[in-house]
């Protein structure tokens, strides 16, 4: 028998052993913009969470899934509650849920998944599908649409692994952390080589079911290219693709199945595209002018396909942000910030360059990027900062914890954009927070990185850093972020690169693919799911562009 995890912060992200602390430096940043650190939002004890009473689920949908594996207990509810955005994590803080899992079913086969969805769909029950819970855009929120109860079916059972090492692929059990699958990929001496910042909780099944992108995509590709095969178990049936590295036969049905978001189906495991593990690895920090000028070093090395396996660049803001939060503070930053003086920089926009492979390559392709930032007027930083950043790079929500404990806003959005556009999307959508920050009383920070590359265009990442507002987080959150989903559709930008629809981004989706595309969207949901009891309330429903996402 398999349980749910309980291992992580049932508030918030991550180990709970892990402390959560801000330092001076970052204290007194914040403090120097307005943005007072001295609250105290701490969670209240778990058993004095409010949350909806459970509903019972069929016996049909019981006996499908066998007593052993139905988990009905409040803190397993709770776990299975929210997502990982602000509005989620503000919620589990406040310790009044408004919704919750009325059963946490855990599934540890494919024919059990099958069995439970048939048996769902005759009892009508929602189910959600849920891997490590860590959707930042409302992907597991338990609603239950027009139904009487919902289940959340936890993937947590599904972590196998066979391997194909003649035709580097694996299968990969949905159910797997990203660290357990890099784990048993080690011991084989391979590795996929997808690392998002939610890396830690956020499962494969979940790295499919959200067309993930991780922070290494430059080299080893975001998760759709990475996924050779996969399968989808739904209330009428299984979809299954065939193990082949490419195939005319009429339009990808992978594609159907990858970012599908849990609302046809439920994906029990994933073939993947793997790599022998890397000889060597060499991580690097440079500084330049502005953002500005950082991307265009980024656009002439995509367009020479001469990407380095990571590459990411932070605006002026966050380079700031950066130095104070997570860069060395006391004498040792005093020593870097005269580093940077002596070679006429003061300031500017942070790169981080990554390599990985043999020793050759890593050399090669270290000589190519390293000569055309220093083209570009790159100031070389060394690989100590570098490192400093490999060895932080899952840090973020953490000190998002840090942040929210004092009762900080916190949240990010990203999207994306062709070069022609890139620039504009950047100052549109950077405008837009700020103004409506203002509007709402809040003290704030915008700042913004862009971290996966291609040929024709890069990513954008915002983060917000800010006061509540007197109206409070709860009430302006939702206002900002209207703004920004209003901001990147006028400037010609994706709602979302990698971090998907969910529950946050449907409203808007029509904006996006038009009505021919919700329509065909519609027609696959009612061949797979006619009942509508898969994830409701995500990807298609509300889907009216400029209408309000979730507010609570």
């Amino acid at each position: 028998m398999t349980e749910p995890r309980r291992d992580s912060r049932w508030w918030g992200w991550g180990d709970p052993d892990v402390p959560t602390e801000l330092g001076e430096a970052a204290e007194r940043m914040l403090g120097e913009r307005g943005i007072s650190t001295g609250a105290d939002a701490s969670p209240p004890e778990i058993d004095r969470v409010e949350i909806p009473e459970a509903v019972p689920v069929d016996e049909r949908v019981l006996s499908a899934a066998g007593a052993e594996n139905v988990f009905t207990g409040n803190e397993d509810r709770i776990r299975h509650a929210n997502g990982q955005n602000y509005l989620d994590l503000l919620e589990l803080r406040e310790g009044r849920l408004q919704h919750a899992p009325d059963a946490v079913i855990v599934a540890d086969s494919g024919p059990r998944i099958a069995a439970i969805l048939e048996a769902c769909a005759s009892a009508g029950v929602a189910v959600v599908p849920f891997g490590g819970g860590s959707s930042v855009v409302g992907g597991v929120t338990p609603l239950k649409g027009d139904h009487e109860s919902v289940i959340s079916l936890d993937l947590a059972g599904l972590r196998g692994i066979e391997v194909d090492d003649r035709s580097l692929t694996a299968k990969l059990g949905a159910g797997l952390r990203g660290p357990e699958a890099e784990a048993l990929l080690a011991e084989r001496g391979f590795t996929l080589g997808h690392y998002p910042q939610s890396f830690e909780y956020a499962t494969i099944g979940g790295f499919a079911a959200t067309r993930s992108a991780g922070q290494s995509s430059s080299g080893y590709g975001r998760f759709d290219s990475l996924v050779s095969s996969i399968r989808l178990i739904t209330p009428e049936g299984e979809l299954s693709t065939l193990s082949t590295p490419h195939t005319s036969i009429g339009p990808a049905l992978r594609e159907v199945v990858v970012g599908s978001e849990g609302i046809l189906g439920v994906i029990p495991d994933v073939d993947v595209r793997i790599r022998p593990l890397p000889a060597a690895r060499r991580y690097e920090a440079w500084i330049v002018e502005d953002f500005e000028a950082g991307c265009e070093i980024v656009r002439g090395l995509a367009q020479a396909d001469r990407l380095p396996t990571i590459i990411r660049v932070s605006d002026d803001s966050e380079t700031e942000v950066n130095l104070a939060m997570a860069l060395p503070s006391g004498a040792a930053g005093s020593l870097f910030r005269r580093y940077l003086k002596l070679r006429g920089r003061e300031g500017g926009a942070l790169v981080i360059t990554g390599y990985e492979g043999s020793p050759a390559a890593v050399h090669r392709s270290r000589s190519d990027v390293a000569r055309e930032i220093r083209r570009g007027g790159g100031v070389y930083l060394g690989q100590a900062a570098g490192k400093g950043w490999e060895k932080g790079r899952f840090h973020g929500p953490y000190l998002r914890e840090a942040l929210l404990e004092r009762g900080v806003l916190v949240e990010t959005l990203e999207t994306a954009q062709q070069w022609s556009g890139h620039r504009n999307l950047y100052e549109t959508v950077r405008a837009a927070l700020k103004s409506e920050l203002a509007a709402n009383g809040m003290e704030g920070i915008v700042m913004c990185h862009l971290s996966h590359a291609y040929r024709d265009g890069a990513s954008l990442y915002f983060t917000v850093i800010s006061t509540q507002g007197p109206d409070g987080g709860a009430a302006n959150w939702p206002k900002v972020k209207r703004a920004a989903c209003a901001a990147i559709q006028s400037a010609g930008g994706t709602l979302s690169h990698h971090h998907a629809t969910g529950r946050d981004h449907a409203p808007w989706i029509e904006g996006e693919i038009g009505t021919s595309g919700i329509e065909a969207l519609a027609a696959l949901k009612e061949r797979f799911d006619p009942s509508g009891i898969m994830n409701p309330g995500k990807l298609l429903d509300a889907s009216r562009a400029g209408s309000d996402p979730p507010s609570r």
